[in-house]
């Protein structure tokens, strides 16, 4: 019988099982490998570094929020409620992940903050597909005229509590957010 081929993927997938496990300050490259079973040398040959191996493993968690978001940015319809049910997925995702793996949720958050350029990466992805339904709702006459990305960016920020995982402790409060998506497309309506 022949062993399964190592690929990124399977050091991905067991990076994920022992940052689980340990939590972050505590998995090491070796513990990743001996879940493998295989050198840390081995893992070595994927990843060049712990720091890439962590950006790798947070990135793809990261990816994995997109295509459902994507949808939502793609469909037709008024760009007030595409931009509500863009919301309100980033946020069932958040909320989702960190009910169902909090182990696994909390430990991405203390990996989020180290790796500033995947979290870069990702708010700008974001940001992007806020600023395709703005920038519809701008050209419909749905919502004012102005600059789409700066928008997106201040819708992002205004909503930063609902989905961030610094503020996952206050994501009980589901009723919290009706106010202030009103508040927002108040702000984003054509006059």
């Amino acid at each position: 019988m022949t062993a399964e081929p190592l690929t990124r993927d399977r050091v991905l997938d067991a990076a994920e099982d022992t940052l689980r496990r340990f939590g972050p300050a505590k998995t090491t490259v070796v513990d990743v490998a001996r879940a493998l079973g295989v050198s840390h040398g081995t893992v070595y040959r994927h990843f060049a570094s712990k720091a890439q191996l962590r950006d790798a493993v947070l990135e793809r968690w990261l990816e994995r929020m997109n295509p459902p978001l994507e949808a939502v940015a793609l469909q037709d319809g008024p760009a007030g409620d595409r931009l509500r049910r863009w919301l309100l997925a980033l946020i069932g995702q958040k909320r989702r992940r960190a009910r169902e793996d909090p182990d696994l949720f909390a430990a991405y958050a203390l990996l989020a903050q180290e790796a500033r350029g995947v979290v870069v990466a990702h708010l700008a992805h974001m940001n992007r597909m806020v600023a395709a339904i703005v920038a519809d709702g701008m050209a419909s006459g749905e919502f004012a005229a102005g600059d789409a990305e700066a928008t997106a960016a201040a819708v992002l920020d205004a909503t930063t509590r609902f989905h961030h995982p610094a503020f996952a402790a206050q994501w009980d409060d589901s009723a919290a957010f009706d106010p202030v998506w009103r508040l927002l497309l108040h702000g984003l309506a054509a006059r």
